[in-house]
């Protein structure tokens, strides 16, 4: 039997997830601003240590969630980091890197169906098709990133109201997932790209002063306690995983 080499989409896994792109918005400021290496620096750092990761984990050929996290949490630094690149080092904007990322994402997507005959996020069995995956969250990141700044700054609603607003764009998909018949698939990549700007939004939120809208908790403070947060929930999730494969096997 072939075993998927990703998750199951189960509620641990937003929260998981939810905790990495909140990391990964707080960890890239932390990284570029607090530390002042700069975008340039952080996106080389963290796109080295996402290439390296996503090497080992697609050689792996199974799911192994502390890899698979850790590689995912790669991919939301260095997407934050390449859309402030994008959106302020450019000049380009955050409503035109968004627009951007978004076509670069649909691109992807379509080379993946093309390709594999699925967009599947559940059942990955294959290098090429884990090989879009990666290449596909890694842009989803970065889109995440550029929206919520759209929505923050350009429209000026907010840190708070914006991550408010996304959550509750984020409760009415997953109603839809339960109480209608459209596509899991469509809904799991609107929830998947609407959780990055939350993060986004919740994380400058935590990191920013109260001149600029935040509640000044900092970015090492704030990318400690999403650490920790993610630790948690990774043990759960490997307990789990280490539960159900006996259980798959017997």
């Amino acid at each position: 039997m072939t075993h998927s080499r990703v998750p199951q989409i189960i509620l641990l896994y937003w929260i998981i997830k939810i905790a990495s792109t909140t990391l990964g918005e707080t960890g890239a400021d932390m990284f570029s601003m607090t530390f002042e290496i700069g975008y340039g620096s952080t996106i080389l750092i963290f796109l080295a240590i996402f290439a390296l990761l996503a090497a080992v984990k697609i050689a792996m050929k199974r799911y192994d969630p502390a890899l698979y996290w850790l590689t995912f949490t790669a991919s939301a630094i260095a997407g934050t980091a390449i859309s402030d690149f994008i959106d302020r080092t450019l000049g380009l904007g955050y409503a035109a890197g968004s627009m951007l990322l978004l076509v670069l994402l649909a691109g992807v997507l379509l080379l993946w169906r093309a390709k594999t005959r699925s967009l599947s996020v559940e059942q990955i069995s294959s290098v090429p098709a884990e090989t879009y995956y990666w290449l596909a969250f890694l842009i989803a990141n970065t889109l995440g990133t550029a929206a919520g700044d759209f929505l923050a700054d350009d429209l000026q609603i907010g840190f708070m109201y914006s991550a408010l607003l996304i959550g509750g764009v984020l409760a009415l998909t997953a109603l839809l997932h339960y109480v209608t018949a459209l596509s899991p698939v469509l809904l799991f990549w609107i929830a998947f790209i609407l959780t990055r700007p939350f993060g986004a939004t919740f994380g400058d939120l935590l990191t920013k002063s109260a001149d600029d809208g935040g509640v000044a908790f900092g970015t090492i403070g704030a990318s400690l306690v999403f650490t920790l947060m993610l630790g948690i929930a990774l043990f759960f999730e490997i307990r789990r995983e280490r539960a159900y494969i006996p259980e798959e096997k017997a």
